[in-house]
């Protein structure tokens, strides 16, 4: 799409710089007019605009967010269509001033196992919240996770996040698998599917790579990459590094099992194993933690104010200069002060005892609330389980174990959930009720099945007979996924020659074209040629702007373009890039990066 800079979104937001841009839409720093701050700015591409799927997609992801409350998720703050300018739907967002994950794993490379824990635990802390409300993030990895330069981390980009909240999830074309290859889990890449488990798993690659330097996979293409999540084991990080916790390490291992069931099953169980192992290494972390991301305190001492205290009538009084007039403001008594040659000896309280009385008195306030809460208020009644993604029976245990009764309200058809499993709970998990009281389910038919005329019949291939020079009926693979070619024509003699080639309308994976086509039989142990898809053959560059050359390198290279740098001085960060940052390219396309 076109750089919208300096336009003036809904009479309130001008938009300052281009921050990043995807496939669905671009993030622009922006200053809030009305309020007077920066914030982030969404705003969809044009094309998709017109778009009333994408359109609804893009406002159930602003309003579901919207409910995801928590310190450590970017919090949404609006939502509308600009009128009277540019046609544009967006979202406003917080701003963060700071940096990525990524972004720290470049400078200071491989983090040690309480640096991890200091920087993932408030991630896993959201990730539970967010699971907690039924909604998946989908594309975890460390370039959406922010450090704001005041010490809070964040969770980004929830555009690809699943719910009950947002519905089912959209992709931009059929042929891209959502989410960063590196990071999806294997059910995600055989099938399509993900629920909280898959999040756990893209969870485990973040904390592998963090502790080791490296992902777990490398390939020459992205298919090669998913084919290897699918058919290879993680390895324990251990193996590559040193002086790794066996806890933390089991913890990782578990996380990125194939086998969903296998994992954590959520944010909050993987929160609690990983809060235990900084336990283990900071046994001082028995008190209450009182980490809340909060700035650094100021280590530099602040002046002393050197204002003379005079008497005036019986109180202590002190003259302040800062005006035209002298103002006396009352100090003290003058008998209570205890004076010396050398003046009055004043006891003052140290910050540090002054901040944590302030913290005692929270976390008194915060004892009381929480009785009230319990006792009196509406976490009195019975917490409701998260029972999304279940199947009937595992439900109705979960909730009638608790006391509660279980009603079934409705079944609806559901692309992504099995049939018989559960789409929804009301109350939705985190929810109250009283002992006795009934949750009612949304079950999900599974995929709706559109009648259509009954095909003719088509031939599939048949083994070799024990006569050599009987011909092999073969089909059509256009359109089916490689693995059932490779497998079927192999099982019937023929030798299968494999290549790669991009495709925008045909899924990646799939047959793109097949020689012999499949229309007559063929001679026994003939090859059969194939042409797999690779996705799209065209990407969007990237933001790289302030990165250094080779993480710049490194991003544009990972999308199959070729890069050219030019360097003014002796630059070393990336001040300029052409094509400009959300230009839509053919994938080997050259970019131009200058270091300035």
């Amino acid at each position: 799409m076109s750089d919208l800079t300096g336009e003036i979104i809904d009479n309130r937001y001008e938009l300052l710089s281009l921050i990043a841009a995807g496939g669905m839409a671009s993030i622009y720093k922006a200053t809030d007019l009305r309020l007077d701050r920066f914030v982030a700015v969404k705003i969809m591409h044009p094309h998709l605009a017109n778009d009333e799927e994408f359109v609804n997609r893009f406002i159930r992801e602003a309003k579901a967010i919207a409910a995801l409350s928590h310190p450590n998720i970017v919090s949404i703050q609006d939502q509308g269509w600009n009128e009277g300018g540019t046609p544009a739907v967006f979202i406003v967002m917080e701003y963060i001033d700071g940096f990525t994950l990524r972004d720290l794993l470049i400078a200071q490379g491989p983090l040690s196992p309480s640096e991890l824990l200091r920087y993932m635990i408030p991630v896993v802390s959201a990730l539970a919240q967010a699971h907690k409300l039924g909604i998946n993030h989908r594309d975890l990895k460390p370039e959406n996770i922010l450090i704001a330069k005041d010490g809070r981390i964040k969770i980004a980009d929830f555009g690809l996040a699943r719910g009950g909240l947002l519905g089912s999830t959209m992709t931009l074309e059929s042929s891209v698998v959502l989410g960063s290859v590196s990071y999806l889990s294997p059910e995600q890449v055989e099938r399509g599917i993900s629920d909280a488990r898959s999040d756990i798993y893209s969870l485990g690659i973040v904390l592998f790579e963090l502790l080791t330097g490296r992902k777990p996979f490398d390939g020459d293409t992205p298919i090669q990459i998913a084919f290897k999540h699918v058919n290879e084991r993680v390895p324990a990080p251990s193996t590559l590094r040193s002086g790794i916790p066996s806890s933390l390490d089991a913890v990782i291992v578990r996380a990125t099992s194939p086998n969903p069931d296998k994992r954590q099953r959520d944010g909050a169980e993987l929160l609690e194993e990983l809060t235990r192992i900084q336990f283990e290494l900071d046994p001082k972390r028995s008190q209450m933690s009182l980490e809340l991301d909060l700035p650094p305190e100021d280590l530099e001492p602040k002046r002393k104010s050197k204002r003379p205290e005079v008497k005036v009538g019986n109180t202590l009084v002190t003259r302040v200069r800062n005006f035209t007039e002298p103002i006396f403001i009352p100090t003290g008594k003058l008998e209570d002060a205890t004076m010396s040659n050398s003046g009055a000896i004043r006891r003052k309280t140290s910050r540090r005892v002054r901040r944590n009385r302030i913290i005692a008195l929270l976390i008194v306030v915060g004892l009381v609330f929480g009785g009230w809460y319990l006792v009196a208020g509406p976490g009195s009644g019975i917490s409701i389980p998260s029972v999304a993604g279940m199947n009937q029976t595992d439900a109705t245990t979960a909730i009638t174990s608790l006391g509660l009764k279980v009603a079934v309200a409705a079944s609806e058809f559901d692309l992504s959930v099995p049939s018989g499993d559960v789409i929804s709970s009301n109350p939705g998990g985190g929810g109250h009720l009283k002992k006795g009281d009934t949750v009612t389910l949304t079950l999900s038919k599974g995929a709706q099945v559109v009648p259509t005329p009954t095909p003719t019949p088509t031939p599939t291939p048949t083994p070799t007979p024990s006569d050599a020079t009987t011909p092999v009926t073969i089909i059509s693979y256009v359109g089916l996924t490689s693995d059932q070619a490779q497998s079927e024509l192999t099982a019937a003699g023929l030798v299968v020659n494999q290549k790669f080639a991009y495709s925008d309308t045909v899924a990646a994976g799939n047959v793109i074209s097949q020689t012999p086509d499949g229309s007559a039989p063929v001679a026994p142990g003939s090859t059969v040629n194939i042409i797999v898809s690779q996705g799209t053959a065209s990407v969007f560059i990237p933001n790289i702007y302030s990165l250094s050359r080779s993480a710049a390198t490194t991003e544009l290279e990972n999308l199959q373009l070729k890069v050219v740098v030019r360097k003014i001085g002796n630059g070393l960060h990336v001040t300029n890039v052409s094509p400009k940052v959300g230009t839509k390219v053919k994938r080997g396309s050259t970019v131009v990066i200058t270091l300035g």
